[in-house]
């Protein structure tokens, strides 16, 4: 018998200023038996950070050739991919062929060089991609805020990035990667 995904529910309060959007969701996640409460939580953050009444979650980590986070135009254009974790460099390309945007959330400290290094020759060269590391401290923390039902702000102010429940807060210092062409 196949394990069955736990559901999360999330109230996820943005207040992006940097961008100048504000936005409250309710979300439900659904966290696939394999997936950590860390990238669960990396997820939950990379929405956050690039919230939009549009963005929507994946199928998740059973369906292969689809995002993690999809953001769309409203002809149905995939306008923003979105990936957690270290995903494999012909996924990231195959992406780059189907999105204006695409956006690789890494995480898991030393790993993410090693996997950047293997990758850099091919996806250096991909113009819409982006590669951002969440350090192993703040996706550590993270992981630390995850409960089966959560009330979390984030606020995104001149590039700094607070993740709170409440009662404890992270700082998460992102650190960029690749940059698309053009940013």
């Amino acid at each position: 018998m196949a394990l069955k995904s736990t559901v999360f529910k999330a109230e996820l309060s943005v207040a992006d200023i940097d961008r100048g959007v504000y936005l409250d969701r309710s979300l439900t996640l659904a966290r696939h038996p394999s997936e950590t409460d860390e990238r669960m939580m990396v997820r939950l953050l990379a929405f956050a950070l690039h919230a939009d009444e549009r963005l929507a979650f994946g199928p998740g980590l059973s369906a292969e050739d689809e995002p993690d986070i999809v953001l769309r135009d409203l002809t149905g254009t995939l306008e923003q991919w979105i990936d957690v974790g270290l995903p494999d460099e012909r996924d990231v390309r195959k992406a780059c062929g189907r999105a204006r945007e695409v956006f690789v959330y890494a995480y898991g400290g030393r790993s993410v060089s090693l996997w950047w290094e293997k990758a850099k020759p091919t996806l250096a060269r991909q113009s819409q991609l982006s590669v951002i590391e969440v350090p192993q401290e703040a996706s550590a923390a993270l992981a630390g805020l995850a409960a089966r039902t959560m009330a979390l702000s984030v606020t995104v102010q001149e590039g700094h990035i607070f993740v709170a429940d409440g009662e404890r807060s992270v700082a998460v210092e992102l650190a960029t990667v690749k940059a698309r062409d053009g940013r």
